[in-house]
């Protein structure tokens, strides 16, 4: 009996082998297959230029010669270090002992598994590359010669190939997915497999690690809930006007412009922490719109068309729709920064239709391009420029890969890991979702956004025109106005958005910095108080005295921003419901535009 159940488990060991070769065969055709036919992007998008690393040659070819002392000394630490690692290990295993000698080195969560740390081989080489690290990141930092631009850049660079390298990325030197393996019999690796051959055929051979479980999620369903009706469309937005929740409702409508980066819904993504449901649970005429997800057709669309047939369209719509003179508006990060540019191309047409504009994490002024410095020179903008160009949209993967690599091992190593080499299932969050969820960029309006604000910072220096000449200046944004910033958001700086609203011509500014970051500091409703805010009335500071000064409140900013809103949002009137006779719904929200995938 037990010789029987023996061989029973051994065929059925042997049939579970032969049918993942199997697998494995027709996954590895499949790979080849779409690496043959991978989609061509310009090679400027992947490194820098030559120039920086041969200028980084030469800073240390020339530091050797005029003081080989130094460079000596550094050397001697890194092989001194390598040397007594070395040892110390072999140490521990001459008296018989299979452990890892003392680890003092850095904490790094990506090395969390008990094996790095208990088992000699992993730990030794876990230090190791801890070591080398060290050496990449002293060896840039000693580096002479470099202007800081180019400093910065190499910092960068030199810190991905770090990444790249790390133990963790390869599966003979990642103990977490060998014993996964082996606890199901390779099964994991198969999947993982068929994961990355299925993530490379969705993105025509590209690799952009898949970080949510997108089955888990459809729009209208189980996020983006909110009830709304669509009211008015063009060609470059649907303008969604939301159900009431309230018997009464200011008389002034408020419009929300999202960035068109990526989808309006993150302000929607639950219940529970929906911006868009609680604004209207506080009695307002709540306007959203909806970006198109443009493809090659829109190429010679640029920020002209962003705001005739964005902005002063919608505000003209809601106009009619609710019978009034003026509007409130909300921008969000780029649509922030282009609605001071659509002020300013207000007022100097005369148009008196904001009442108030309140800005989220809003750039206007671009003279330190922090964290964005390495993608902002001419080689990697002439090569975005030439990619954009040629397919009439700046493609949204490679949006998301430029912001991913900012966040490297949190956004591009740590889930290829879970998910490729460990098999996993990506995780049901919506959050991962809709930031996998973007938008093509047109050719002429991602050229000026790079070229003219990014690289000229031509509306903080006065120089921005648009619509055949005309100056849109920031001293012309002279309307009421709130800021919102975020303490540690890595895309928009609060002390950039800072400096941006001092230039701003308005009398009436109020400007606060909220805790956490681009989203999690935006999406912060009262019911969970997660994250406080700074206050601080004096905009005359320069952002160091401005913070030092700030009042610290623990409770969201909403309900701050919501008293200073009502005050500017008139009298309370009988709720409205969606669209009017000249404007019937044209689709439930969330709308048709934002179902649109980012494909070509």
């Amino acid at each position: 009996m037990n010789m029987t159940t023996k061989q029973d488990g051994q065929l059925d060991n042997m049939e579970r082998l032969n049918a993942n070769l199997a697998r494995v065969d027709e996954l590895s055709r499949r790979l080849m297959h779409v690496m043959s036919h991978k989609k061509q992007v310009h090679p400027g998008l992947a490194a820098p230029n030559q120039e920086l690393w041969a200028k980084a040659a030469a800073s240390y070819w020339s530091e050797m010669l005029q003081d080989p002392a130094r460079v000596l000394e550094h050397q001697v630490q890194y092989w001194g270090e390598t040397m007594k690692h070395f040892v110390a290990a072999q140490h521990v295993l001459a008296q018989g002992k299979f452990s890892a000698p003392e680890d003092t080195g850095p904490s790094d969560r990506r090395f969390a598994h008990p094996l790095w740390d208990t088992n000699p081989y992993f730990n030794f080489i876990k230090q190791q590359y801890q070591i080398n690290a060290r050496a990449l990141d002293q060896a840039v930092e000693d580096a002479e010669g470099l202007s800081p631009l180019e400093q910065r850049r190499l910092r960068y660079f030199t810190r991905q190939i770090s990444d790249m390298m790390a133990p963790t990325n390869y599966l003979g030197t990642n103990p977490e997915a060998l014993e996964k393996a082996v606890e199901t019999e390779g099964q994991s690796l198969v999947d993982g497999l068929e994961r990355l051959v299925a993530d490379l055929e969705a993105n025509e051979g590209e690799l952009v690690v898949k970080l949510a479980d997108d089955t888990a999620f459809e729009l209208g369903e189980n996020i983006a809930t909110a009830p709304g009706k669509v009211v008015y469309r063009n060609r470059m937005m649907e303008l969604i006007q939301y159900q009431p929740t309230t018997e009464k409702v200011h008389e002034t409508p408020l419009i929300i412009f999202p960035p068109w980066i990526n989808k309006f819904y993150i302000m929607d993504l639950k219940k529970e922490n929906s911006l868009i449901r609680w604004i209207t649970e506080q009695g307002y005429t709540l306007f959203v719109v909806s970006w198109v997800n443009p493809d090659h057709d829109y190429a010679d669309v640029g920020l002209e068309e962003y705001i005739e047939e964005g902005y002063v369209a919608a505000i003209r719509e809601v106009k009619d729709i609710c019978r009034v003179r003026q509007v409130n508006v909300v921008g969000y990060c780029i649509a922030g920064t282009t609605l001071s540019m659509a002020l300013a191309h207000m007022k100097a047409h005369g148009d008196k239709s904001i009442k108030s504009a309140t800005f989220f994490t809003a750039l206007t002024d671009f003279s330190d391009q922090g964290e964005f410095t390495p993608f902002l020179t001419d080689d990697f903008v002439d090569a975005l420029e030439e990619q954009a160009r040629k397919s009439g949209v700046l493609e949204s993967y490679i949006m998301a890969r430029t912001f991913s690599f900012l966040r490297a091992n949190d956004l591009v190593y740590g889930p290829a890991i879970r998910s490729y080499m460990m098999g996993q299932t990506p995780p049901a969050f919506d959050l991962l979702y809709w930031n996998g969820d973007g938008s093509n960029l047109p050719a002429k309006m991602a050229v000026q956004y790079l070229r003219r604000l990014c690289q000229g910072n031509d509306l903080a220096e006065g120089r921005m025109t648009l619509f055949d000449g005309e100056p849109l200046q920031l001293k012309d944004v002279d309307v009421p106005l709130f800021a919102v910033t975020c303490e540690t958001d890595h895309i928009a700086a609060w002390k950039d958005c800072y400096r941006g609203v001092q230039k701003m011509g308005a009398k009436d500014k109020t400007f606060i910095v909220s805790q956490s970051g681009h989203i999690a500091g935006i999406v912060n409703p009262p019911s969970r108080n997660k994250y406080g805010h700074y206050t601080n009335d004096d905009l005359t500071l320069d952002h160091g005295d401005w913070m030092a000064q700030a009042e610290f409140h623990g409770e969201s900013w909403w309900p701050r921003w919501e008293t200073w809103l009502a005050k500017r949002s008139g009298k309370m009137i009988e709720a409205r419901m969606p669209g009017d006779n000249s404007h019937p719904p044209l689709a439930e929200a969330p709308g048709t535009y934002v179902r649109v995938k980012a494909e070509v």
